[in-house]
């Protein structure tokens, strides 16, 4: 017998930290995974556990350095993170840190903000940074994951083949839902880690609002297209959109006509479309 794979690690290490601008403060929350991959074969085979960080350690890792580094901007202190780990320990050869955010805004009364009352994001989905390091080496990614969005008209899907099993009617107005995850790939750092999400956030939406959409698959090209475009620090994005349906409810027992505004939805069993969208070499 062998062993053939080996990582371990520590996960949901929760940090919330408090930034405070005299009264105005400013919450930043986040779930961090990390886990090695390294030389830790013996700890496996023999019980020898001389090169087994322990992931105790681990977790008050990510707590000093968030207490000394994380900003407004996950990325740089899941970097910070990462490095930290294959600088210190030389037995581990890769480290992966995983940091999801809990998006707190702030409350507003009467039109002005709250100093130091939030909420957590009505628009939903979870933004993410993640780190591959090994020594002189790292990647990183960007994204955010299961972000509700819908449009109740303008997508269709039709011309697909059909077979004796096929009972999907041919459509052209029909409810376009999923809970969108995309993972981007930075080339280079931007000027503002915050400010490139957003605008990468903002891009991918707006074709999916904008244009009719013939299927998911067009549309997410389009909206991968379309973040590419608009920030030239990413190299590719990966977009998952496992759908939402919306099925039109039968009311015919009852004598009743649905004109296509009556809908249950459901999320089993569901449709899954994916696509890697990347700049031409």
């Amino acid at each position: 017998m062998k062993l053939a794979a080996h990582r371990y690690g520590k996960s949901r290490v929760r940090v919330l930290k408090v930034r405070r601008d005299g009264e105005m403060h400013t919450i930043k929350e986040l779930a961090v995974d990390v886990a090695f991959s390294g030389d830790f074969e013996r700890s496996y085979i023999e019980g020898d556990n001389r090169q087994v960080v322990p992931t105790d350690t681990i977790k008050n890792t990510v707590h000093v350095l968030a207490k000394e580094q994380l900003g407004p901007a996950t990325e740089p202190f899941a970097v910070a993170l990462a490095q930290h780990f294959i600088a210190r320990y030389p037995q581990v050869h890769q480290a992966e840190v995983e940091a999801r955010e809990r998006v707190w805004e702030r409350l507003t009364f009467r039109g002005a903000a709250h100093a130091h009352s939030f909420t957590t994001s009505p628009l939903g989905g979870r933004p993410f940074a993640r780190v591959i390091a090994t020594a002189g080496t790292h990647r990183l990614e960007s994204g955010f994951e299961d972000l509700l969005i819908l449009k109740s008209t303008q997508s269709g899907f039709e011309g697909f083949p059909q077979c004796e099993f096929t009972t999907l009617p041919e459509t052209s107005d029909r409810i376009f839902a999923t809970a969108l995850t995309a993972t981007w790939t930075w080339n280079c750092e931007p000027a503002d880690y915050h400010l490139a999400n957003a605008m990468i956030r903002d891009a991918l939406l707006e074709p999916f609002a904008l244009h009719y959409s013939p299927s998911v698959q067009a549309t997410l090209f389009q909206m991968g297209e379309a973040a590419l475009k608009a920030c030239p620090e990413i190299s590719q994005i990966h977009l998952a959109a496992p759908n939402q349906h919306c099925l039109r409810a039968d009311l015919s027992p009852f004598g009743i006509e649905n004109a296509n505004d009556l809908f249950v939805p459901t999320d089993e069993p569901h449709g899954q479309i994916e696509a890697i969208i990347a700049r031409d070499e």
